[in-house]
């Protein structure tokens, strides 16, 4: 099979995943606070990355000696998640996906901080585009603005925070020990953050099938995700991606009646562009 239907089939696979958790996310919200639906998201990635484990005999993949980085990395995806779930209930979909795609820019922009990488002059540029796409969406007037969309903005810039510390662990870590530390230290932080308080909501017949999806569509997302990219090139797999936008937009049309707004297009068109420039610059330099 060509590389590109290759890649474009699992691109399938990881935006429908990103809806789905996006819907049951919605779902969950009017009876678990963020907190809760991260517990149980972690809980059963961690059932299912043990098991997984367990079945492959790879527990000698899982490193204990950078657990400070896998605990940073898994501080900001959790704050990023969490954000990114407040969002999801509250701001119309198409806006919390289109202010999502702003990750990649952010990771441009703080790359020379973390990972010690030029600021190009084409970077640059990309990650401007990339503001004036934020602000097309956002359009920050007293009648239009929702503070909620600085959630979904924040959450881009964590999740970028994430890639970032993901990239360095990939350099002498494997998938199994980064998706170890992923599920179990979120586990953790949504056992402290859900149940300091003494009072932590168990699952209901109606509840239990919607948490369960938000735990595997989490965890399919980002399999499909990352196997595109190992396939094809990033300049492939990003505009397929984009293809969540229109997706999840009709999906919040027929399920919430939310509209579909022109600027919100528009503005992840810009941001689209902005990402486009940045990888065509990025692939075609010399090895």
């Amino acid at each position: 099979m060509n590389t590109v239907l290759k890649a474009a089939l699992w691109m399938t696979g990881a935006i429908a995943s990103f809806s789905f958790m996006a819907v049951a996310g919605r779902e969950l919200a009017g009876e678990y606070d963020t907190f809760e639906i991260m517990l149980y998201r972690s809980l059963v990635g961690t059932i299912i990355v043990l098991a997984v484990t367990a079945c492959g005999n790879r527990w000698h993949e899982i490193r204990f000696d950078q657990y400070k980085q896998h605990f940073l990395r898994n501080l900001f995806h959790f704050t990023g998640q969490n954000l990114w779930f407040y969002a999801v209930a509250i701001v119309p979909l198409a806006q919390v996906f289109a202010l999502e795609f702003t990750s990649p820019l952010w990771v441009v922009i703080l790359a020379p901080l973390i990972l010690g990488e030029k600021l190009t002059r084409v970077r640059a540029i990309s990650a401007v585009f990339g503001f004036i796409g934020i602000l097309i969406i956002t359009r920050p007037n007293p009648d239009t603005f929702q503070f909620a969309l600085l959630y979904a903005a924040a959450a881009a810039v964590f999740f970028a925070l994430t890639i970032l510390l993901t990239k360095r662990l990939t350099r002498t870590n494997s998938i199994t020990s980064i998706l170890f530390f992923l599920t179990t230290l979120q586990l953790v932080f949504g056992l402290i953050t859900a149940g300091y308080d003494g009072n932590i909501a168990l699952p209901t017949d109606q509840s239990l099938p919607y948490l369960f999806l938000v735990g595997c569509a989490g965890l399919l997302a980002h399999f499909c995700l990352t196997t595109a990219l190992s396939i094809a090139p990033a300049a492939v797999v990003v505009p397929i991606d984009f293809a969540r936008l229109p997706v999840i937009a009709i999906v919040a049309m027929f399920l919430y009646a939310e509209p579909l707004e022109l600027w919100v297009f528009v503005g992840a068109a810009v941001i689209f562009a902005a990402n486009y420039l940045n990888i065509w610059h990025e692939t075609r330099k010399p090895a």
